[in-house]
């Protein structure tokens, strides 16, 4: 241990003193310091208080004349360990409910990042009140939205190692919480002011005879107020928290984009359910739709598209038609995954079918059918067409690599979905065969015809048909329709649009079979195309917040949009 690294232990206690003895004995192995705040207790405890102190030569007792909240002891602790020359104190809870013997371990992180919070992540067992494990998920949610980041893994555990110096800066910057709302205040704070934390997981146990304080009522609106506070000065703060995002690496980066961001909407949903994290979904869009400046940008491009032939049209606007409802939109279509997912869209009841579309689904064909899709409305439908008579099953080709990752996470979420992606960088001879095969036992392939595919710098071209829609020329892919007429199966638009609050999905033949034939092939591809942008224009125009494509549709990477 440097000579620069002096811990201590920090234990805010009140009407605890038949548990302390017990702790006390647990820590005597580590032989650290140990300062005991007394945060106004009965005079049994204060007695017992005592009695330890005398005992102990190595208890330092710290006495508040009255109750003043757990907060307010650990601040009043953190004074005294600067004063007595401690550079970290361990905060351990009075009433035994944290694994001790994980103090080295927090020790030895603390002492390789001596600037960072260090904090238990709890390994609960099943002697946790239910309220408290909801409690604590609606608290995280919030701090990854302060935060601008999901590093904060659990900021309520109230065994950590906490930076002295680092952690008085904050407390005589800024009043802070004095009660159950200190522990994540703190450490939002710290992480604002650039002291990141670091969790290492540790066991957590309700003992039966233990005593709570926490004031249902008044506790839970002391934290509603914090996170107030905390939401409100975050928004100043967005600048320096994205700034120190893209900072980063990039492979962090990726991992909080993938999997990571995936597992943790499904078990927020788990534990919260859907209205409540509906409600959480306002403050978490406002952010975005206030940060995401270029995504901003191209969702008013794209309602200043549709206003204009709205009103060239003469036909109606919608109601909500502007960016941040556009933002919420697409926010609403995540919650619609996670729900497919987990197998809570219901067909007939949250998944309904618009006049002729299952008709044009359920035609006979000796083969399979190529769903022609887009990103207008939520293409996870195919997760609900699965569960049509007879259990389809559904292939989707998908142009990304990442496409791995989210096929991880549909094996893991819902291994019994319907639903197959085929990740490719291009469609090729091998992509056209196994496809092929496909078809020919039945089954669906769905692909969608509003996304180029190929990224020219690796070594492609951007191999594309230019049509109009909303009423500038935009650049459309070939390769879905090049392969739709490869496959000679019929071929369905489908589109699937929230409308009175449900999932309507609008069906339609668009070739049966799509023929480009070779003496005309470049004239026929484009009126193919033509034919989809217009339909792709109709529906849109159905539903314009469903619109998901945002970034500028109407323009290629690093040039300039074609007249």
């Amino acid at each position: 241990m440097s000579l620069t690294f002096r811990p201590c232990i920090l234990i805010p206690c009140y009407n605890h003193g038949a548990m302390m003895a017990k702790v006390l004995t647990r820590l005597a192995p580590f032989q650290l310091p140990v300062i005991v705040v007394d945060d106004g207790s009965d005079a049994h405890t204060r007695q017992t208080l005592d009695q330890l102190a005398a005992d102990n030569a190595h208890v330092t007792l710290v006495r508040l004349t009255h109750n003043a909240g757990k907060g307010a002891a650990v601040i009043r602790g953190l004074k005294v360990c600067a004063g007595a020359g401690f550079t970290h104190a361990v905060q351990v809870d009075a009433d035994g409910q944290h694994a001790i013997e994980d103090i080295p371990q927090l020790l030895a992180l603390a002492e390789r990042h001596p600037q960072a919070l260090i904090s238990g992540q709890p390994i609960y067992d099943d002697s946790i009140p239910r309220s408290r494990r909801y409690g604590r998920w609606v608290t995280h949610v919030w701090v990854w939205i302060e935060t601008l980041s999901l590093q904060l893994k659990d900021s309520m555990c109230g065994f950590r190692v906490y930076p002295v110096a680092a952690t008085l800066q904050v407390i005589n910057s800024v009043p802070l919480g004095k009660r159950m709302d200190f522990d994540t205040e703190v450490m939002v704070r710290l992480y604002w002011q650039g002291n990141t934390s670091y969790f290492l997981p540790t066991r957590v146990t309700y003992p039966q005879d233990g005593i709570s304080h926490f004031d249902a009522l008044k506790d839970n609106l002391r934290i509603s107020l914090m996170h107030t506070r905390l939401f409100f000065g975050m928004l100043p703060r967005i600048p320096s928290l994205l700034f120190r995002r893209r900072s980063q690496h990039w492979a962090q980066q990726q991992e909080v984009k993938g999997l990571l961001g995936m597992r943790l909407m499904l078990r927020v949903w788990q534990l919260l359910g859907r209205k409540a994290f509906t409600l959480l979904l306002w403050p978490v869009i406002g952010v975005y739709w206030l940060t995401a400046r270029p995504a901003r940008q191209a969702s008013q491009q794209w309602i200043a598209r549709v206003n204009t032939t709205l009103e060239q049209r003469h036909q109606p606007k919608p109601a909500r038609l502007n960016s941040f409802f556009h933002f919420l939109q697409f926010g609403n279509a995540m919650l619609d995954k996670v729900a497919s997912w987990r197998g809570e869209l219901k067909l007939h009841q949250d998944v309904v079918f618009a006049p002729g579309a299952r008709e044009v689904l359920e035609s006979q064909a000796p083969q399979g059918k190529l769903l022609l899709a887009s990103h207008l409305g939520d293409v996870e439908v195919c997760r609900a067409l699965a569960q049509l008579e007879g259990h389809n099953t559904i292939n989707a080709l998908v142009f990304s690599d990442n496409a791995q990752r989210f096929k991880q996470i549909m094996q893991e979420m819902a291994p019994e979905a319907g639903l197959n992606l085929i990740p490719v960088t291009d469609i090729g001879p091998d992509t056209a065969i196994a496809l092929k095969e496909k078809l020919d036992r039945g089954e669906w392939v769905a692909i969608v015809g509003d996304r180029i595919a190929v990224d020219p710098q690796r070594g492609g071209n951007w191999r594309v048909v230019w049509s109009d829609f909303m009423g500038h020329p935009a650049p459309f892919p070939q390769g879905p329709f090049i392969l739709a007429s490869i496959m000679r199966c019929p071929v369905v638009l489908i589109f699937a649009l929230r409308q009175q609050q449900k999932l309507h999905i609008h069906c339609e033949t668009f070739a049966d079979p799509l023929l480009l034939p070779r003496s005309e092939r470049q004239q026929a591809l484009q009126q193919t195309v033509d034919r989809y942008a217009q339909r792709l224009e109709h529906y849109a125009l159905l539903s314009p917040l469903d619109w998901f494509n945002f970034f500028d549709f109407w323009r290629l990477p690093d040039t300039k949009e074609k007249e």
